[in-house]
């Protein structure tokens, strides 16, 4: 497992994914890695704890929305919880709030998706 992914778990068949620091091209890739294995397998929605991303650029939201396309072809979803403010603002402005969903806590994001 990636220095960037810091644990993996299941939760009412939602893999949530928890992140610890900067989200570039190889935040993108280690989260990459997980969503499509795990789609490999049948699983089909995941949620990103971003608590410990505090900074993303370009690269890591464009790997997030290639996850976001792939996830569309198999009825699947991805949504994301716990952002500091300026990310859940990137995430705005690049679009990827258009098509997969922030919330505030875990337990909204796994109730929520």
């Amino acid at each position: 497992m990636s220095e960037f992914i810091k644990s993996t778990k299941e939760s009412n068949q939602i893999i949530i994914i928890e992140t610890d620091g900067y989200l570039n091209n190889e935040g993108g890739e280690a989260i990459s890695a997980i969503c499509y294995d795990k789609m490999k397998s049948g699983q089909n929605k995941f949620l990103i704890n971003m608590a410990a991303t505090k900074v993303v650029n370009s690269i890591g939201v464009s790997i997030l929305i290639e996850i976001i396309e792939k996830l569309q072809e198999v009825d699947g979803k991805i949504g994301y919880f716990n952002l500091a403010p300026i990310v859940s603002k990137t995430f705005n402005i690049m679009g990827l709030t258009k098509y997969s969903t922030v919330f505030a806590t875990e337990e909204e994001a796994v109730s929520g998706l």
